[in-house]
Parts: C-alpha cells; structure tokens; sequence
C-alpha cells in the first residue's frame, strides 16, 4: 500500500474503490459531471489542494479529461499534480457494454499500472511510525457513528471542522487520520 498525504481526486464510486485497495489516501469522488452542480464539494477539494495538495486521476476518454481541466481551474499548479492512465480498450468486468470511446477507465486498468504512476509521481509519502490512528470503534465511542443521535453530532463536527456535510463516515474516518491526532480529535470531540 502507497500511504499519501495528498488527496486523490476520481470520477465516481467505483475509481475510489479500486484506488482504496493500493493506496492508504483520503479519496474524494466527483460523481462525475455533478461536480459541476455540487459547490460544497468544489469548494471541498479547493480547500484539500491549499492543505495538502490534490492529485488528480480521471479516465482518458474525453469525459475524463473535462473533468481534470474543470477540477484544475482556479488551483495553483504546485498544489496539484496529474496522472493519466494509458489508453486500454476493452470493458471494465461490471459492465455490458464498453464504453462510448472504447477505453477502460480507473476503475479497469491493471493495479501494477496504477502503482507504477504513485510511485513515479514524486507523491508525499506520509510519516506513520509512532502514531496512533483513530478507528471506527473510536467513533463510535465518541458518540458519532452507530449510535442514538450520531448524525447529528457528525453534523455537529464536520461543521466544527469546516468540513462539507457529504462525507460518509469512513471518509470522515480517512480525513482524520491525515489531519488530526488522535488526542485532538477527544479534545475536539469534548467541545461539542
């Protein structure tokens, strides 16, 4: 597993689940063009590339690269950083049909492919020794998942973390990890 502190930007639900399996990264997902509808999430990954910086893995059809040129508008070019697949045609297994243009996307190129273009990337390798990580047994003790009244104190904390509402536990769960000790987070936790 590649650990990095940047954050990784994919297309949709499927990119993230396969990237998920070679990389330890806080994934964010645009559910393709709802990007474009969806602020808190633009306004999101703008804020993810000022703290940490973004890379950036779309498909390389033409959808693929809309994409990349909308998320790159308006961030700086040292906080981000472009990896392209190469093009493979053929169909990913989860579908009938290929797509329009033919090409496999993210989610069906080959995992040494995709690790071979991390570890080419000069990506920010994150220190890890000595740290203890927080859990989803650690959440929810502290009342936020699982429990009676959990998604309102998630609510409660994304806001106090300034973060977009959208963000599933586990994605919760990623962020802190790369942002926050786990001592800060029960300090936190104990202001809510």
């Amino acid at each position: 597993m590649i650990k990095i502190k940047e954050a990784v930007i994919v297309e949709g639900k499927y990119d993230k689940i396969k990237l998920a399996n070679i990389l330890d990264a806080f994934i964010i997902e645009t559910n393709g063009f709802q990007i474009y509808k969806d602020k808190a999430r633009r306004d999101f990954i703008k804020r993810l590339a000022d703290e940490r910086g973004i890379i950036v893995l779309t498909d390389s059809d033409h959808s693929g690269f809309q994409l990349r040129n909308y998320i790159s508008m308006g961030i700086p070019r040292d906080k981000i950083k472009h990896l392209y697949i190469p093009d493979v045609y053929g169909k990913e297994k989860r579908k009938a049909e290929p797509s329009k243009e033919g090409k496999l996307g993210v989610e069906g190129i080959d995992d040494k492919v995709l690790i071979k273009l991390f570890e080419n990337a000069a990506v920010k390798c994150m220190e890890t020794e000595g740290k203890a990580h927080l859990t989803n047994y650690d959440l929810f003790a502290a009342g936020i998942s699982g429990g009676a009244n959990s998604k309102e104190k998630r609510k409660k904390l994304l806001k106090k973390l300034n973060l977009p509402e959208f963000l599933s536990t586990n994605s919760l769960l990623t962020y802190l990890n790369s942002s926050v000790s786990r001592d800060a987070f029960f300090e936190i936790m104990n202001t809510l």
